[in-house]
């Protein structure tokens, strides 16, 4: 009888710590976060003329359509102007769709047949692809950072 009492009094510490665990965790969350996890940050590099390099797509890994599929590593930016409010949103809000278009376009091509493109019909092609979802502005040129064929 003695010993249950001395476990239930030690599982009911266990059980208050963890609560204050929770609560203490809660609150620096909500108190000291300075972004939200909702919203995708823009990382950007100035460029003369007023422009800024989007480069929020970040740097993807597409599978091609081999049989057995290799790896392109590919990483995406373009130039956008912020001045531009609801267009930078916009871009902000599509980072997702310019993901998926990236992976569903590289991923269709075979390992050979990307080394048999040339780099600016794909910019092109992604471009206009882009272009078509995008409602409050138009992109002008797409960079490649890293295009690599593995």
């Amino acid at each position: 009888m003695r010993k249950l009492a001395f476990i239930n009094r030690g599982l009911l510490i266990c059980l208050a710590f963890l609560v204050l665990l929770l609560i203490g965790g809660t609150i620096y969350g909500v108190l000291l976060q300075t972004t939200s996890p909702r919203h995708t940050q823009i990382e950007t590099l100035v460029i003369s003329g007023g422009g800024q390099t989007f480069s929020g797509i970040g740097r993807l890994r597409v599978l091609t359509s081999d049989p057995q599929p290799g790896t392109v590593i590919i990483f995406v930016s373009f130039v956008y102007y912020p001045e531009d409010r609801a267009f930078s949103e916009e871009l902000v809000l599509r980072v997702r769709n310019f993901r998926e278009i990236i992976v569903d376009f590289i991923g269709s091509f075979s390992i050979a047949e990307l080394q048999e493109k040339d780099e600016e019909s794909l910019k092109s092609e992604l471009l206009r692809r882009f272009n078509a979802i995008l409602r409050l502005g138009q992109l002008e040129t797409l960079n490649f950072s890293d295009f690599i064929i593995i």
